[in-house]
């Protein structure tokens, strides 16, 4: 039995997996230290490794698949999920992971992998063949994304990402806005989607379900930006200009 051989089926692997080849604990641990010492495997985080490809030098697991197996309940999700979909053709190096149990920040092989509270459970999908990945549908990624805009991706790479997407499953957005019940988000989505209904495949109902749903308060879009224009369909304080990241070009928002 050649256990490097054998770990390579697996993308990632923890120490419960090495143990399938040994009678206990402190052999499989030795045999891993000796696989690691040659550098055919790398230590991702604390019972977390992946071999090393003897071809590229690099590790077999990609980020999709670490952030995946960071727990039962991990899936990448936010921008993360975005680029998975092909919903920017930027690269990012921070790697968003929402999960039912924390862990520490930590970097691998370049990347950053940040935790996020999982709010809601529903919506993740394990991709068939893919060694293990987990991620939030697109429906409920859009929804993330601009929920935590001003957290996580800002407000230019959520409208540059946008410019993207096609072909929403509204029923899909409406269930996770109704988890989430905040008016929030409501007013968000449904302004930034309101000129997208086209491209996205989305219905006037439900835009009225968003507005049936956005209270009376005034707020503004973005927290970065404090000045702007009133939006009253929406009750939302719209910026001036906003970045289009795609092409680069300033898409004026006048007469909203």
């Amino acid at each position: 039995m050649n256990l490097y051989f054998e770990l390579l089926k697996y993308p990632v692997f923890t120490m419960e997996q090495v143990m399938i080849f040994y009678d206990n604990i402190e052999s499989a641990r030795s045999a891993i230290k000796r696989l690691i010492k040659k550098g055919m495997v790398e230590k991702i985080r604390n019972n977390l490794y992946t071999c090393i490809s003897g071809e590229t030098g690099a590790p077999v697991a990609n980020r999709f698949q670490i952030a995946s197996a960071l727990s039962d309940s991990a899936c990448i999700s936010h921008h993360t999920a975005a680029e998975y979909y092909g919903m920017t053709d930027q690269v990012f190096y921070d790697v968003y992971v929402s999960s039912d149990s924390k862990f520490n920040s930590f970097e691998f092989d370049g990347y950053t992998y940040l935790y996020v509270p999982a709010k809601i459970s529903e919506g993740v999908n394990t991709v068939e063949y893919s060694g293990g990945i987990k991620v939030t549908d697109k429906e409920r990624t859009i929804v993330d994304s601009i929920k935590d805009m001003d957290k996580i991706s800002g407000m230019e790479e959520v409208v540059a990402n946008l410019e993207m997407v096609t072909n929403l499953k509204e029923e899909r957005l409406l269930y996770y806005l109704s988890e989430y019940d905040n008016q929030f988000l409501y007013q968000k989505i449904g302004f930034l989607l309101a000129d997208k209904k086209v491209q996205l495949g989305l219905s006037n109902t439900f835009f009225d379900e968003c507005k049936n749903k956005i209270g009376k308060s005034k707020r503004y879009l973005s927290k970065d930006y404090k000045q702007g224009k009133f939006q009253k369909e929406w009750n939302l304080i719209i910026p001036y200009e906003l970045d289009v990241m795609k092409n680069g070009e300033i898409k004026d928002y006048d007469g909203v």
